[in-house]
């Protein structure tokens, strides 16, 4: 065929190269027939709408599942013997679907054995699997998974035995000799056919999902839910995930299509579980259909093995690419930025998507899961940022502490509170008062600077610019200052400042703080990854990054950096890299927006910061009180000097533009805050360095007996042998670990369930995807006893991990 393929070229030019029993094979599927024309029928009976003027150019199709980001909201379903349709199998189709950054969920009746599969693939593998009468099967099954590599456990729960295959009966086909599950050695399987309907535990029940809890740490998913009770009763048992599928084993001849159920099902877990569909997907319009009922993601099925046939690895390449193409032109043409806000009244004939809740009698309602009471809310009606990962990550980490309050926790970026005096608010409060009757402030107004909202930008802007005068040699204007609710909100406006629409880019070094890009997401910025080098940041690579915009239509506006002990990985960019970002930000005609708020509270000499260096008005800096004086006060700053010219030729700063947002976001920083800020520098000469003394040694020991106590438990060899190793911050509250195993929530949840140590995923800190085998580890809020103790029982988990 002449041109790019499409979908159906290639399930034509499958059809053509297969054996016509091999072709049935692979198209009747496990189960009923009718079943799988029902889903493609349910498919095209979709009507999307269309959205016109929406701003959305470049959509942003990346998802999150289980604490993994996918490049799409799209995995390989598990289809079994890869190897009937092409040799290289499940291996082609695994380094496939990692080229395109999307899971591979690999078959029991795989053609190819786990470890050549693992070895092929950069992306997530699940296991699909089977229960056996014998579970010693099973569970033989999960070890080898597990040693693999794999991620998660996805039992069919649909096939207490297979389905009859007509096309296959009709055909008297068998399969090939050599082609047998590669994975079942000695399980006496050669075939999924035949003594399987012996071999299968034919009177599983919902004890299943402990069982299998019960001899792996993997997360569990369920395919093959078709209905809310089946649903509810997976959450209630502890299942990670539901699959919507109708083709695992038999069905019912009149058993619903997957899209038909896929509303019901959503609204039935509300969010508490992972939902896929699985079934009939054959366009990329299909994916956002099934993410506008309920899906968080879906899966492909044959079109892929229609890949495999036609070019192997690049075949299941091209058709992951064309699906994840069409995906984003669908969004676009719907006006649907990101895949969070996809919702049910994308879908025409769902304006209000509430689904029917009938034949509820076997359980009782719960009164706040009913999706139709009139006087509730539909998330999928809210703000997609509600339903974005990144906003849920930092709830997840206080779950995990409040959940394991005895565990030694490594997560939280919080300053050691043996610092804080209360009675020194007092003392902080007085000097303040005294400070303004000084300087001709009459009680009257002394009281109003205490009582009333005073002005947006700041009572304390002239003492912000001295701090910052005297601790950082920066000369700035108190006009240039604008004081507010701590650094998450100067984020927020200078974000809404800046990018004033889909065509200007918002750039972040990656990996990043997750409140630049949760900033971000509110105001509907999708922002480019620039991902540091094992050395930290290069200017090489934003400036490759800057000029890759620029040849998609788009404006590179800003560049955000952590460049001193950086939050997540702790890297310090280096001085020259400093004045190379400087030149590159004047010669592309950007603004860097600098974030350094561990300087002051790090020990020993620091490099100059970027806003001191600035000679050309290059830089916004985003400041915070929170780690050198104290956070619950909640004070921060943007230093924004820059001039901005309207259209009669009449100039301002950027700082007095924050401030008219600033007006209608938080009115004005509270005037308490403000005030005991401000006695604190005035306490410390003018300076909050002053402040940081003990601080910084504490700090700065600190780190250093986190790297010594690692040492100490992994020594140098063993973790050669592992694959584990760490950085060497000189600074600052965090350090970053990389391990040879998945570093995700349920890492995570293991961790401090079964060693009693908690630590943050380093893969909430990539905004395109990363670090899924890193970890950080904040040493600031800690003793040198629970450094020492914290150290060893990490150790003890990074072993058993790894040796899975």
């Amino acid at each position: 065929m002449d041109g790019p393929l499409t979908l159906a070229d290639y399930a034509e030019l499958a059809r053509r190269r297969l054996e016509p029993g091999v072709w049935d094979f692979i198209t009747g599927g496990a189960g009923d027939e009718r079943a799988l024309a029902a889903n493609a029928a349910a498919f095209d009976g979709v009507r999307l709408r269309p959205r016109v003027l929406s701003g959305v150019a470049r959509p942003a199709p990346a998802t999150r599942i289980l604490g993994r980001t996918w490049s799409a909201p799209l995995a390989v379903a598990p289809m079994g013997y890869h190897t009937l349709v092409h040799p290289d199998g499940e291996v082609g189709t695994a380094a496939a679907a990692g080229a395109a950054g999307v899971p591979l969920i690999v078959s029991t009746f795989a053609g190819r054995a786990f470890d050549d599969i693992a070895a092929a693939a950069s992306a997530p593998l699940w296991l699909q699997l089977y229960c056996f009468r014998d579970r010693g099967t099973t569970r033989d099954l999960i070890g080898r998974a597990e040693r693999a590599g794999f991620e998660a456990l996805v039992l069919t729960v649909d096939a207490p035995r297979l389905g009859r295959r007509l096309r296959d009966l009709r055909n008297g086909f068998r399969l090939p000799p050599g082609v047998a599950p590669a994975n079942l050695s000695g399980s006496g399987f050669s075939s999924p056919g035949g003594h399987a309907r012996e071999a299968f535990d034919p009177a599983l029940d919902w004890t299943v999902v402990e069982w299998l809890r019960s001899v792996s740490p993997l997360p569990v998913l369920l395919k093959g839910i078709l209905t809310a009770a089946d649903a509810r009763r997976a959450v209630e048992t502890g299942a990670d995930g539901v699959i919507v599928s109708n083709h695992g084993g038999r069905q019912l001849d009149s058993s619903p299509a997957t899209l038909d159920v896929l509303s019901e099902v959503a609204a039935e877990v509300r969010g508490r579980c992972t939902v896929l569909l699985d079934g009939g997907v054959r366009r990329g319009a299909d994916v956002l259909a099934a993410l506008a009922l309920g899906a968080d993601a879906v899966l492909l099925g044959r079109p892929v093995l229609h890949g495999l046939a036609v070019a192997g690895q690049d075949g299941v390449t091209d058709v992951l690419d064309i699906v994840a193409e069409e995906l984003a032109d669908a969004m676009v043409l719907t006006g649907t930025p990101a895949v969070a806000d996809a919702g049910a009244t994308l879908v025409q004939g769902t304006a209000v998507p509430v689904p029917e809740r009938s034949g509820r009698s076997e359980a009782p309602a719960v009164a706040d899961r009913s999706p139709v009471d009139v006087s509730g809310l539909l998330k999928e009606e809210l703000h997609g940022s509600v339903s974005d990962p990144v906003l849920d990550t930092m709830n997840f980490l206080n779950e995990i502490t409040h959940r394991y309050p005895d565990a030694i926790s490594f997560a939280p970026g919080r300053p050691y509170d043996g610092f804080f005096d209360p009675e020194q608010l007092f003392t902080y409060l007085r000097t303040y008062m005294e400070h303004l009757a000084g300087t001709g402030h009459s009680p009257a107004q002394i009281r109003d600077a205490l009582f009333q909202y005073g002005p947006t930008a700041g009572r304390i802007r002239e003492l912000v610019a001295e701090s910052l005068r005297l601790d950082e040699s920066i000369d700035v204007p108190a006009e240039s200052v604008v004081v507010t609710v701590g650094c998450q909100e100067a984020m927020l406006l200078v974000v809404r400042a800046l990018i004033a629409g889909p065509d200007d880019a918002l750039l972040v070094s990656s990996p990043c703080y997750v409140g630049i890009t949760g900033a971000a997401r509110l105001l509907d910025v999708v922002p480019t990854a620039v991902e540091e080098g094992p050395d930290g940041f290069r200017c090489e690579d934003l400036e490759a990054a800057v000029r890759a915009e620029r040849s998609r239509g788009r404006r590179p506006r800003a560049f955000y950096v952590i460049p001193d002990h950086s939050n997540p990985s702790g890297a310090t960019m280096a001085l020259d890299e400093r004045h190379k970002l400087l030149k590159l930000a004047a010669r592309e005609d950007f603004l860097i927006l600098e974030d350094s708020p561990y300087r002051l509270v790090s020990p020993g000499r620091q490099l100059p910061t970027l806003k001191s260096l600035d000679s050309e008005r290059r830089v916004v800096q985003l400041g915070s009180f929170a780690k050198s004086l104290f956070p619950g006060v909640r004070v921060g700053y943007a230093v924004a000097d820059q001039l901005v010219t309207d259209r009669s030729g009449g100039t301002c700063l950027l700082a007095d533009e924050l401030t008219r947002i600033k007006s209608m976001v938080t009115v004005n920083t509270p005037a308490l805050s403000q005030a005991v800020v401000g006695g604190m520098l005035l306490a410390g000469q003018g300076g909050a360095a002053q402040h940081n003394t003990d601080t910084a040694r504490y700090y700065g020991e600190a780190m250093r007996a986190t790297l010594q106590q690692l040492d100490a438990v992994l020594p140098e060899a063993e973790r050669e042998r592992m694959g584990v190793s760490w950085n060497r911050p000189s600074g600052g509250f965090f350090l970053t670990v990389t391990v040879p195993f998945p570093a995700d929530n349920a890492a995570l949840t293991r961790s401090a369930e079964e060693f009693g140590v908690i630590w943050t995923p380093m893969s909430y800190f990539y905004p395109q995807g990363g670090g899924e085998h890193m970890l950080r580890l904040s040493v600031s809020y800690l003793t040198h006893a629970d450094i020492r103790e914290g150290a060893a029982r990490l150790a003890r988990f990074i072993k058993v991990a790894a040796s899975h």
